[in-house]
């Protein structure tokens, strides 16, 4: 290759007439502080938590750094997190085998693994929001998030919507007895925001919120959680129900539906592979918007450091101010801890 003649080239580029210069906004850290857009803080971050009804923790192959808590371990996590100032918690039960119905019906015992963790975090962490999962998933023995029936003469899954829709709101009501501070119906059922705020209010559970999973896809990025909680269907897929990852507009139709039911904060789920979502919603409403950065795209950062090809702290702090940047004002993430004793 030849060389430049920088010689020649000097002359001319010594005289640019610039009155604009951007890098004069980076030239040091301090400045680039000062001009920094978007800031994640640990009151912004949500901490998933996996609970079993065990007295041990167990650490969960499939997500380095996390574990099924037994209520002991939990309470304890959700005290360290909260002196790190991470403020909110939702909760992910893994139900024993022998519990599991059609219709789930162990998700509206008053004394399940879920409405003894709500009390437990209340009773001695009251600041903490506390976040609670409404589906029927970890509950069913058919491994869907609502009702299944099946054809007999064609072994075809539906999975019944109304009827699904009715024991969401017996487990939602359930929940706010127990002490939730916000429901967070994710079965991706017709209608459900509306007739869980109306059985919330007609139960005198007006202050409790309803954070809906508006947008949540049909992703495969949700393997690892799947193996943590034993919740992955045993029949059929999440199709007819979950949204189809091509799709975009659908998700504003989704937005405007929970908008218009009452809902006090949307969900976009995944987080990193949907910003456009975030951004598309963010947009059209003006609700709260919180993203969930799931397991996949946990596991992917957690491998790829484990080998060493990225830098997993920075890699963290990357993909969560993406998240924010594009519209996201909390985000549910398993970094949220590592995160927050880095801040």
């Amino acid at each position: 290759m030849a060389s430049v003649d920088l010689e020649r080239f000097l002359p001319h580029m010594s005289k640019l007439d610039l009155p604009s210069r951007p890098r004069r906004n980076r030239k040091s850290a301090s400045i680039r502080g000062l001009v920094r857009e978007t800031i994640v803080t640990p009151a912004d971050l949500i901490l998933p938590l996996f609970i079993h009804e065990s007295k041990v923790d167990d650490a969960i192959d499939s997500m380095p750094g996390c574990h099924r808590w037994s209520l002991e371990g939990m309470v304890k996590e959700v005290g360290e997190a909260s002196a790190l100032g991470i403020r909110a918690v939702v909760f992910f039960p893994k139900i024993e085998d022998d519990l599991k119905t059609s219709h789930g019906d162990e998700c509206v015992n008053p004394d399940g693994l879920v409405q003894r963790a709500i009390r437990a975090v209340k009773s001695t962490y009251p600041e903490v929001t506390v976040i609670t999962d409404i589906a029927l998933d970890p509950y069913n023995s058919d491994g869907h998030d609502g009702i299944v029936q099946k054809d007999e003469s064609t072994g075809d899954l539906k999975i019944i919507n109304d009827e699904t829709v009715a024991a969401l709101c017996d487990q939602a009501r359930s929940h706010a007895e127990a002490g939730a501070d916000i429901v967070a119906p994710s079965d991706m059922m017709d209608g459900r925001v509306g007739a869980i705020r109306d059985a919330l209010d007609d139960a005198d559970f007006e202050d409790v919120s309803i954070m809906s999973y508006t947008a949540k896809y049909a992703s495969a990025y949700y393997g690892p959680f799947r193996g943590a909680l034993d919740s992955a269907p045993k029949d059929g897929d999440k199709k007819t129900y979950q949204m189809d990852p091509a799709n975009w507009r659908e998700a504003l139709r989704e937005a405007e539906a929970d908008v218009s039911e009452g809902a006090d904060v949307l969900m976009v789920k995944p987080a990193g592979p949907y910003l456009d979502i975030i951004r598309a919603i963010r947009e059209e409403v003006d609700l709260p918007i919180a993203a969930y950065q799931v397991s996949g795209e946990y596991l992917m950062i957690k491998s790829a450091a484990k080998d060493g090809w990225i830098d997993e702290d920075k890699i963290m702090v990357e993909s969560l101010t993406g998240i924010k940047r594009a519209g996201a004002d909390m985000i549910l993430t398993y970094f949220a801890k590592k995160f927050a004793q880095q801040s």
